[in-house]
């Protein structure tokens, strides 16, 4: 007697072959990682594999070492896609049926690819449910979980879960649709993760797949030399009606039986596997295949029973069919065990002993997630495009709560999909108009907008909601009327309406009227303004080029006074009757003192004092004495005279009665203009 642990078989995964003709209609293969955009044939598989990108926009490609590249390594091992950021990172696979059944594969091998030499533990998840721990340690070891399911919605998600154990990765991912009818225990409410899918007795280290087997299932060589013969037949073995698992024939055309087994009567098979992991206490399905390979003669009889841990498997002695496909398997799954043995034992009546052709082994999984509503969905992503929102919102919005996306409240339904209720988006720096998305979540109770950048009205369409209690648009550039349905839901305590430090929002079309006259009332400041400060710009660009020439050591001699300004001289003696000993003193500057004054002819007048006669202020005391005589322009104050003598340095100018300029524009929050020391005295 020989108990074989399955665990064993899959020592040969790593220098197996791939047996595979062509692709098949309806089949998805990604390779993860692939540079470029083309879509390549495996040259094993002949299956058409493509690129990533259009199924997943985070994560980046690497190349696996080449110290882990073989002649034999199939293309999609050599590159990964791995993901550092984030906790969920999600593959979006659409077009599916709603009810119909999927087999999804993902592939893994590390290769290195990162140079770290490091293991590493992460979960899978498939839609918004566990699927799969998987761990890797060694670089070169290539790792294999399936799950057939049952797709709720048109669309499924696979997604790599950071558990803190390393950064996830993956080398390839691939969809096959499958009939309803095969693997009857896989439905809506529980998905088959595949354990152990064995072909017993292959005369080669082959993997089973398409077209061999039309959906592409993978059957790894599984055998016990020299403790099992062998036995196989070159003849085709026929399906059953109405068969529920269609293992195709060129897996059963090899089986597995004791060696040695005299007399047959007594002979037995055994093999087992372990609990993986242990501490999660799985549950268990197992479906095994047979067909009877030899011709038997009137005098021969195969005949056994089968138990599962000492019990009964099947309720009577099995003998398999010749030439025809034959299975027993479980309906009720078996958990509680670290280890599951499978005994095949002949029968007294029989004179051959038991085979076997092929086992599969799969863990239960509960469907305990239910998608957040599809029509929440395809809203939230719409926004999350629209305004390219940077955060962790990957996989599901909502399901499973601990990766439910940040700033979202989910309904907390006992049956039917969680709605979103709460979506919080302030201060993210949202540019542009308020989307129409935002209506089509219909379920929302509060909509956080507040301190971002929103341009635009707000949509009508806002007032639609048939459960939203706060609108929040605090702190936007919004502009226009407020929606009168808003504006009603407000007035009446059923929504809570948020607009404040929104400057051109308006409650009715009178205010957005007022609004419009004091918007063209600052454009006419604006054009008035503009030319004002072109020209204070123009001069003081010819300071600057007079600077120069003074800092590059050229010494600029003072200008003469021009002729058109020779008949405004004043003496000191002058300025000093004009501002009555210079009694009133109206402002201050980098120049000096401004005093009130009066001429003869009762002019009022405004008398700038130079504070000092250094070389320096004499020559800037010429240049702007320069320029206000040049320039003339009806919002500039007038040039009357100047004073040059030994006492005196100073410019009479004309007394502006309103105020300064910065008295004038403070509602517009200008701030008065100074360019180099020169103060230009004008009103709008």
């Amino acid at each position: 007697m020989v108990v074989w642990f399955l665990f064993l078989a899959t020592m040969f995964l790593n220098n197996a072959g791939v047996a595979g003709q062509a692709d098949d209609t309806g089949f998805v293969s990604i390779d993860c990682g692939l540079v470029g955009n083309n879509s390549y044939k495996d040259a094993s598989s002949t299956l058409t594999y493509s690129p990533d990108e259009a199924f997943i926009d985070t994560g980046t490609k690497h190349n696996i070492s080449a110290a882990y590249v073989t002649s034999t390594l199939s293309p999609h091992y050599l590159n990964v896609r791995s993901f550092s950021n984030g906790t969920r990172n999600c593959y979006t696979i659409r077009s599916l049926v709603k009810g119909e059944k999927y087999l999804v594969r993902a592939t893994f091998m590390y290769g290195n690819y990162d140079g770290l030499n490091k293991g590493v533990i992460f979960d899978l998840h498939i839609g918004v449910n566990y699927w799969k721990t998987v761990n890797i340690s060694d670089p070169d070891k290539r790792t294999i979980a399936e799950v057939i399911f049952v797709a709720p919605v048109d669309y499924i998600q696979v997604c790599l879960v950071n558990t803190g154990l390393g950064t996830p990765f993956i080398s390839s991912l691939d969809l096959r649709p499958i009939k309803n009818s095969l693997y009857p225990l896989a439905n809506s409410s529980q998905s088959l993760a595949l354990q152990h899918r064995l072909n017993a007795g292959p005369t080669d280290t082959t993997i089973i797949r398409y077209p061999d087997d039309p959906h592409d299932r993978m059957w790894e060589p599984w055998s016990n030399v020299p403790y099992w013969t062998e036995i196989t037949t070159s003849s085709h073995v026929q399906s059953v009606q109405n068969d529920i698992f269609e293992v195709p024939s060129a897996v059963l055309q090899t089986a597995v039986t004791p060696v040695n087994a005299t007399p047959a009567n007594t002979s037995e098979l055994k093999f087992f596997w372990l609990a993986d992991p242990p501490n999660k206490d799985p549950e268990y399905l197992a479906n095994l295949h047979f067909s009877e390979l030899m011709n038997l003669t009137k005098d021969q009889k195969r005949e056994f029973n089968i138990t599962l841990n000492d019990a009964m498997f099947s309720p009577e002695p099995f003998s398999p069919d010749p030439l025809y496909a034959n299975a027993v398997y479980g309906f009720k799954p078996v958990h509680g065990r670290q280890q599951y043995i499978f005994t095949l034992k002949a029968t007294a009546n029989s004179t051959l002993p038991p085979i076997v052709n092929a086992v599969e082994v799969f863990v239960v999984l509960q469907v305990s997630g239910i998608p957040t509503d599809t029509a929440d969905v395809s809203a939230i992503n719409a926004i999350k495009s629209q305004y390219q929102i940077k955060r962790d919102w990957y996989g599901d919005p909502c399901v499973p709560k601990t990766y439910a996306w940040d700033g979202l409240n989910c309904s907390d339904v006992a049956s039917g999909s969680p709605r979103i209720t709460v979506l919080r988006l302030a201060s993210s720096g949202l540019t542009g108009e308020i989307t129409n998305a935002f209506a089509n979540l219909k379920a929302l109770q509060t909509l956080d907008l507040s301190h971002n950048n929103l341009t635009g009205s707000i949509p009508a369409v806002l007032s639609e909601f048939p459960s939203l209690a706060i609108l929040d648009l605090t702190g936007n550039k919004l502009n226009g009327p407020i929606p009168s349905a808003l504006l009603t839901k407000s007035k009446d305590g059923s929504l809570t309406l948020r607009v404040a430090d929104n400057a051109d929002l308006c409650y009715d079309e009178t205010e957005c009227n007022q609004l419009k006259k004091k918007s063209n009332s600052s454009k006419i400041a604006i054009a008035i303004i503009v030319p004002i400060v072109v020209v204070l710009i123009l001069a003081s660009a010819g300071i600057l080029i007079i600077r120069k020439f003074r800092w590059s050591g050229s010494y600029m001699k003072p200008t003469k006074i021009p002729e058109n300004m020779e008949n405004h001289q004043f003496t000191y003696r002058d300025l000093e009757q004009i501002t009555n000993n210079f009694q009133q003193e109206i402002g201050r500057g980098g120049f000096g003192v401004v005093y009130s004054g009066c001429l003869v002819d009762g002019t009022q007048v405004a008398v700038k004092m130079q504070r000092d006669r250094s070389t320096q202020e004499v020559n800037d005391f010429m240049v702007e004495a320069q320029h206000l005589a040049r320039i003339h322009h009806r919002n500039l104050v007038s040039l009357i005279g100047y004073c040059n003598d030994e006492n005196c340095l100073a410019l009479v100018l004309e007394y502006m009665s309103e105020g300064s300029l910065q008295d004038h524009l403070r509602g517009l929050k200008l701030n008065t203009l100074f360019i180099e020391g020169i103060c230009f005295h004008f009103i709008s």
